[in-house]
């Protein structure tokens, strides 16, 4: 019966693909593509790129982001893969164990069915080449229960329309054992894996060793672009499945991947000579996705007849740099043939986009002995960036150069000086002393006993005073909408209280507490003492949970690709019952923190930080994160203190994944504000750190 409905939910999901692109196969149906184009790759039932249930060496291109759903009679799976760059394949899988309940316990659990978590890598050792085929090693489930940990080498190469597949695996993909571990010729200990039980951790010991087995398959590209048939040679014979006795009438697995749109894949197999299997994918690519507001007009060339500075309508000038340049309340400066402008880019995330939209407006009103013209970028009244234009150069670029002449530089980046003169101030702007900011939250936790996703939706305000040109007050409220945290019932900490507080699993208590919650309430020192160097000094309700003071300094200096910081706190728990009090809990935390932009991969920041968490636990926090040529940012984070496993409880170490999205990628208007949504899989007391409203390199950010 349960095949039956399995099959007429493949029938109905391949039925809505082929009306989707309906349109799309009529048109191709007619003039049918016997050049074998490659629509891309696809996801396996795991996620990842390759086959069916098996990888291949394949990777997607840089910056493609997978969602992957699949569904049989045992497992469902929910899968995101992200190629973070060209070489390095990551997917974050959830295995559903349909046959196994969470917990023996159903007055914690309920009738919530097992959640396997898995966090999965691969590499490529080299790519295809006319004799070679493209290589890659990679890890399934490297850090969890290792239901279904997994080590392998594969091999591709492709002859026309045949892309084929020969791989060797250890651990589940390999549990057929079909040939001897070739490590156990160097070693005994490598015929041997041991079995985990324990979720997050690294079972370094287990890597290649135990059963091995060869796997392999080919994929076929018909003549038709939508269409992929697979058929693979299966590694697995499912002897050890979590889900119990699971029988594999033949090692063959064949199916077939339709692409229905661009976003949308969907996949359809028969499996170990018995079982159906089917899915979708959704698909987009980080890199490609551009700005909406990249279609709104720039402003045009055109210099107005003015020939003295002093015939200029500065207030228009200013009232340009806002509208159509986003530099917001600028002050003007004239020395000698230098015009400066100092303003706060409020709208544009590309400051090349910023700033050749505003020397267009300079160069439309500004009288040709102006020889340049110099745009400095402040922050909350820090100094972030700083460029001066070549207005001569720039004026003969805009009107348009002769032909065979190349284009003139025109802009070059400068450092800020300690205290500049910017000489005399044509035009002062008094900034807004309010300002306010209003935008939807997400708070969530995925993958918990009580409830596989847990989430409060909601809104957020927030309203500013700047008292100074570097005291501010500020302040956050949030308002619930909805949300499920009651069912969070995490009543049993591990036994050694007294070795970790609970500092972060009283959420459920301050979430549920009251609909309007004020978060966030601090008088703050912002300031730029010295050259390179940024200081802040803040004191009040900090966050959700703590209240207190401290303090941050950083160095970054003007083009390096590393700066360094240390902050320090002191504070005190809110009170669950009333947020507006105290509780007894109090603790002393701050880190160190190392920024660096790795040099030999692109656009990546490392950044690793050493100190005190809430819980007075001392550790090493390192993250890692990639920025797209979008701007969307993906990041991971790991944080490894001195408390035991046993005291930290389930997840052992504290990790977490992030994207950070742009949303004027999302709007028909510029603005430089993003929301980040995050996946922390369990939400424990160990590795915490405060939340604080600023940090200094991101506000210092350009």
């Amino acid at each position: 019966m349960t095949t039956k409905i399995h099959f007429r939910l493949c029938c109905v999901s391949i039925a809505v693909s082929a009306a989707i692109s309906g349109q799309a196969i009529a048109a191709e149906a007619t003039n049918v593509n016997t050049s074998y184009d490659l629509p891309g790759v696809s996801q396996t039932d795991f996620g990842g790129v390759g086959l069916l249930q098996m990888p291949t060496a394949r990777m997607a291109r840089s910056g493609e982001f997978s969602a992957s759903y699949r569904d049989n009679e045992e497992y469902r799976r929910y899968a995101v893969s992200l190629q973070l760059i060209d070489w390095l394949e990551t997917t974050i899988r959830y295995t559903d164990v349909r046959t196994r309940p969470y917990s023996p316990y159903t007055s914690f659990s309920g009738d919530q069915t097992y959640k396997d978590k898995a966090f999965d890598l691969k590499a490529r050792l080299w790519q295809e080449s006319y004799w070679l085929p493209q290589v890659s090693v990679g890890m399934r489930d490297i850090a969890g229960t290792g239901l279904f940990d997994s080590e392998y080498l594969a091999a591709n190469k492709r002859v026309g329309p045949f892309d084929f597949t020969l791989g060797m695996g250890w651990g589940n993909m390999a549990e057929s054992g079909n040939i001897k571990n070739p490590a156990c010729s160097f070693a005994d200990g490598f015929c041997q894996r041991t079995t985990n039980n324990e979720t997050g951790q690294f079972e370094v010991g287990n890597f290649f060793h135990g059963p091995a087995a060869l796997y392999g398959g080919v994929e076929y590209q018909t003549p038709w672009n939508p269409l992929r048939l697979k058929l693979e040679y299966d590694g697995n014979d499912y002897s050890h499945e979590t889900a119990g006795v699971i029988k594999q009438k033949s090692p063959f697995n064949v199916g077939f991947v339709y692409r229905a749109t661009e976003l949308l894949d969907t996949t359809l197999s028969y499996q170990r000579g018995n079982t159906l299997m089917w899915g979708f994918t959704l698909r987009t690519n980080f890199n490609d996705l551009r700005p909406s507001h990249l279609n709104v007009e720039r402003p045009a060339y055109a210099p107005e007849p003015v020939t003295d500075i002093s015939k200029v309508n500065w207030q228009t000038v200013a009232h340009e740099l806002d509208d159509k340049a986003g530099y917001q309340k600028a002050n003007i400066h004239v020395a000698d043939q230098q015009v400066t402008v100092v303003a706060e880019q409020t709208k544009y995330r590309d400051k090349t986009e910023a700033d050749l939209r505003a020397s267009t407006i300079l160069a439309n009103h500004l009288p040709a002995t102006i020889k340049e013209y110099q745009i400095i970028n402040k922050k909350r009244n820090l100094p972030i960036s700083a460029a001066r234009t070549d207005a001569d150069a720039f004026r003969q670029q805009r009107a348009g150069l002769p032909l065979g002449q190349p284009d003139s530089v025109t802009y070059k980046s400068i450092e800020m000086p300690t205290e500049p003169d910017y000489g005399n101030r044509l035009l002062q702007n008094k900034p807004e002393r309010w300002s306010f900011s209003a935008e939807p939250t997400l708070t969530q936790s995925i993958g918990g006993a009580e409830s596989f996703y847990m989430y409060q939706i909601g809104a957020k305000g927030s309203a500013d005073l700047a008292i100074t040109d570097h005291w501010s007050m500020g302040g956050t409220a949030n308002l619930n909408i909805i949300n499920n945290y009651d069912k969070f019932n995490y009543k049993n900490p591990p036994p050694d209280g007294a070795a970790l507080p609970r500092v972060r699993t009283w959420i459920r208590d301050y979430v549920t507490s009251s609909d309007l919650l004020l978060t966030n309430l601090q008088l703050t020192h912002l300031n730029n003492p010295a050259q390179n160097w940024y200081s802040q000094a803040y004191a009040g309700y900090l966050e959700m949970m703590y209240a207190g003071a401290g303090s941050e300094v950083l160095y970054r200096p003007y083009g390096r690709d590393w700066a360094i910081g240390v902050d320090a706190n002191y504070v005190k728990q809110r009170d669950w019952n009333d947020i507006m009090q105290l509780a007894d809990y109090d603790v002393v935390t701050g880190h160190l923190t190392g920024y660096w932009q790795l040099p030999l991969v692109n656009k990546v920041l490392a950044k690793v930080s050493v100190g005190q968490y809430l819980a007075g636990d001392k550790g090493v926090t390192l993250d890692l994160s990639h920025q797209f040529d979008s701007g969307i940012i993906a990041g991971t984070y790991v944080t490894k203190t001195n408390v035991s496993a046993s005291d930290y409880g389930e997840g052992s170490f504290t990790k977490g994944f992030y994207i950070t999205i742009p949303l004027d990628l999302m709007l028909v208007h510029p603005t430089k504000q993003s929301a980040t949504v995050s996946w922390v899989p369990l939400t424990r007391d160990g590795g915490q750190m405060l939340g604080k409203r600023y940090s200094l390199y991101k506000l210092t950010d350009n």
